[in-house]
């Protein structure tokens, strides 16, 4: 992950700015996380915050098809073509993907518009999706959310998620940092992860509910017993500042080391500096290299820097 605002992960796209030019959570706490970082830094300690949110999950319902079956996809177009709203659904998803036919984005929202109007809520939730992204039909967030809604109120997390992000960076809606959480709460309830941990980041900041570290200490734990990469990350950051619990060094080199095994390069330079100054860990000056150097081959700056600054003090 590259230590820039318009980096995008597997699960979603992060935005630096709002529709309304407002600073989203993503700006707003990697200026902090970097300020952060440089303060503890001249004060020998260890901690780095990357509070941001995720911003669109992009799902796709497929249903169950067997390409390779013979006359399976035939079959799957007859019953499409008399109504059926299931077999609509799962049309859409084999010209959605391509598979045992050729890739088709307009034949995908065609068949997932008809299944969706019968109520189908994965269809529902595909049509948005590809409203969202443009694929098949001009892109157009009005569109999107409209459907995200009509899946969401039938009880689909994803859906649910998806409001919530909407109302967050204000696509197709008026920006509401209240019905955003509202949303992310909905999902969560039923174990969405994203949603989790964007809860907690609600919490950490302030943003559409009174700031309460305690909270965002629980709905971190939540997603990050749960491997979510950026929540293990921040759950380290409240034990190294005893935000909401009390501070434990080695709690946070815990869930610092858990987010940096699966590449988070916030954890990997905080592991570093750890390591350099002996916070919650014995000094080590090899072990300090190695998190840099990952960091580092990630494009990290600040690790960079601590690496330059070292093979500097090797060489006097």
């Amino acid at each position: 992950m590259r230590d820039s605002s318009a980096v995008k992960l597997e699960c979603g796209e992060l935005m630096e700015k709002r529709q309304d030019g407002r600073l989203s959570a993503v700006k707003m706490n990697w200026r902090y996380g970097t300020e952060f970082l440089r303060r503890m830094d001249r004060n020998s300690m260890s901690c780095l915050l990357l509070s941001i949110f995720f911003v669109f999950s992009p799902i796709f319902f497929y249903g169950n098809v067997s390409a390779s079956l013979p006359n399976e996809i035939s079959k799957l177009r007859l019953a499409a073509e008399k109504g059926s709203a299931d077999a609509q659904f799962r049309l859409g998803g084999v010209y959605y993907s391509g598979e045992g036919v050729n890739r088709n984005y307009t034949e995908a929202v065609k068949w997932a518009h008809l299944a969706a109007e019968q109520g189908h809520m994965k269809a529902q939730y595909n049509l948005g999706e590809m409203y969202y992204t443009g694929k098949g039909v001009d892109r157009n967030y009005n569109e999107a959310l409209k459907w995200y809604r009509c899946a969401a109120l039938q009880g689909l997390a994803a859906a649910q998620f998806n409001i919530g992000v909407c109302y967050a960076t204000g696509l197709g809606v008026a920006h509401n940092d209240e019905e955003a959480l509202r949303w992310y709460r909905l999902a969560a309830s039923q174990g969405d992860t994203k949603s989790q941990f964007n809860i907690g980041v609600c919490y950490a900041t302030g943003l559409g509910v009174a700031h309460n570290d305690e909270e965002a200490l629980r709905w971190y734990r939540l997603a990050a017993s749960k491997g979510h990469i950026m929540a293990q990350n921040n759950l380290g950051v409240m034990y190294a500042l005893g935000k909401g619990v009390t501070r434990n060094f080695t709690e946070a080199e815990k869930w610092y080391r858990l987010a940096a095994a699966q590449g988070n390069v916030k954890a990997q330079l905080s592991l570093g500096l750890m390591y350099e100054k002996g916070y919650g860990v014995a000094k080590n000056s090899a072990e300090s290299i190695k998190w840099y150097r990952l960091a580092a081959s990630q494009g990290n700056a600040a690790a960079q820097n601590k690496l330059l600054v070292k093979s500097s003090s090797d060489h006097q």
